[in-house]
């Protein structure tokens, strides 16, 4: 099974006098990860190169940012795969320290960096999300949202018009039972509508 990661972890190693600070975080998808990188841009202004790789699906990315090509945001991504992991970006700033790595060097550095991080970080499973869409009469709406709260699960939207509409989020391993318990709350009064 997929896993992510809870929070985000760093690294940092010294080799040949090339500083590399590495992180790895839980990240969605590639707009939050440029952002991301764009912040460590301006954080460290006299870093030679900013690599990263973004492992999220079809949003994946692999970036060398001026290294030789495939040294570093390739290998990076395939520490991630290695890991099993899903909805991860990692990061390496680099400070050149004046000595060239060659090609094997820079892929093994940037590997070490992020693995390293990820020694340090915290997996959990990545559980596949269902949305549920819940229609009830104005009287049963604080009904619903108690249960929404009890579940854990996250209220998306509510809609009010003849009835009130309420579009739920939560893992889907859980949504069958969160049906039963509305309907049994709401004594019949509850529709489901196509998310």
């Amino acid at each position: 099974m997929p896993q992510t990661l809870r929070a985000p972890c760093h690294s940092e190693l010294l080799i040949k006098k090339s500083r590399f600070i590495g992180c790895v975080q839980p990240m969605a998808d590639r707009a939050s990860a440029q952002a991301v990188v764009d912040a460590l841009r301006r954080e460290h202004p006299g870093a030679a190169h900013v690599c990263w790789a973004l492992l999220a699906g079809g949003q994946s990315a692999a970036v060398d940012d001026g290294e030789p090509g495939g040294t570093a945001g390739r290998p990076m991504l395939e520490v991630l795969r290695h890991q099993d992991l899903e909805g991860v970006l990692a990061t390496v700033v680099r400070y050149f320290g004046g000595v060239k790595l060659g090609a094997g060097g820079l892929v093994r550095a940037y590997t070490d960096t992020v693995a390293q991080a990820l020694l340090g970080a915290d997996k959990v499973p990545l559980e596949r999300m269902e949305v549920l869409r819940c229609q009830v009469p104005y009287a049963q709406e604080g009904l619903v949202r108690r249960e929404v709260e009890a579940a854990g699960a996250v209220l998306q939207d509510v809609a009010h018009g003849s009835l009130v509409v309420l579009q739920v989020c939560l893992p889907a391993s859980r949504a069958a039972a969160f049906r039963q318990r509305i309907d049994d709350a709401a004594q019949g009064r509850a529709g489901w509508l196509g998310a």
